[in-house]
């Protein structure tokens, strides 16, 4: 039985000040590719003196938090007590587990002098025997990241598994997230040691599959012979993807659980504040939605 690669289109969400963010995942054609559930592209945006990102404190459970930034700097602040900045080619992997409160926005000096903000934001759900473990927060820098060079392509490895290589992210299946720079006519077939895969063009045009991808438009494939993916002109892609969930997961706000139970009780824990605080930013925080 042939197999062929499903397009999926964006949403696009202003969030005020001209920040715009396009959501990818879910979707109703692809509700998660491998572990990903959620996958959002944040700006562009232009940011003037003395503005910037401010998202406040806010829970989440049952995921990881994956934050990749091609441009600005973001000031990650969790209950843990961690409190790094991440710039682009950085990588901030957050493991909410039983729960986590975090919190981001535009560092001092940037607000102060302004910033370009664009990068990619992704949730990964925890396998059913790790959706309860204890948070972890982990910082990695662009020097520790492994990249591989093909013929007229240059991969960086963000996390998990992909073309030989393996990044030092700490992961809890089998998954892979690759920044793809690629030249004109340059071409790579996604990784054999995984069965889902998805591509992103932030920039540029790509085919995937035998999929047209224009900019900002996003292929999936489950199963079948591995794509391959060629860029028509000179492309920033991410690719990602891995082995299938084991089992569906419910998304209700910032959770994710194989349990409608687990997040009926994750509500009732924000809405009594049983989650902690963020120490240097528990000064406001954002309620629980009435939807």
């Amino acid at each position: 039985m042939s197999v062929t690669a499903i397009s999926v289109e964006g949403r696009e969400r202003d969030l005020g000040d001209g920040f715009v963010v396009r959501r990818l995942l879910p979707h109703l054609q692809a509700r998660h590719v491998g572990p990903f559930v959620f996958f959002d592209q944040m700006g562009p945006a232009d940011f003037a003196e003395d503005s910037g990102m401010d998202v406040r404190p806010h829970p989440h459970i049952g995921l990881a938090t994956v934050t990749w930034l091609f441009q600005g700097a973001i000031r990650h602040r969790d209950s843990l007590g961690s409190n790094v900045d991440i710039h682009p080619g950085d990588v901030n992997w957050m493991t909410a587990g039983r729960g986590i409160v975090h919190s981001e926005r535009t560092p001092p000096d940037e607000r102060h002098h302004g910033q370009n903000l664009h990068g990619i934001q992704v949730w990964v759900a925890l396998p059913k025997a790790f959706e309860e473990i204890e948070p972890e927060f982990h910082h990695h820098s662009a020097s520790e990241l492994p990249r591989v060079e093909l013929d007229g392509a240059r991969l960086t490895v963000i996390a998990g598994e992909a073309f030989g290589r393996e990044s030092p992210v700490k992961v809890f299946a089998p998954m892979f997230f690759v920044e793809a720079r690629l030249e004109a006519g340059a071409s790579i077939v996604l990784p054999d040691i995984h069965s889902e895969w998805g591509a992103y063009v932030v920039e540029g045009h790509a085919t995937f599959g035998g999929l047209d991808l224009p900019a900002l438009g996003m292929g999936v494939q489950y199963g079948g012979e591995p794509p391959v993916l060629k860029a028509t002109e000179s492309s920033l892609i991410m690719l990602f993807g891995g082995a299938p969930l084991d089992g569906e997961r419910h998304l209700w706000w910032n959770f994710v659980s194989s349990s409608k139970e687990r997040i009926e009780q994750a509500k009732d824990d924000w809405q009594a504040q049983r989650f902690g605080t963020v120490p240097g930013d528990d000064g406001e925080f954002i309620p629980l939605p009435t939807y």
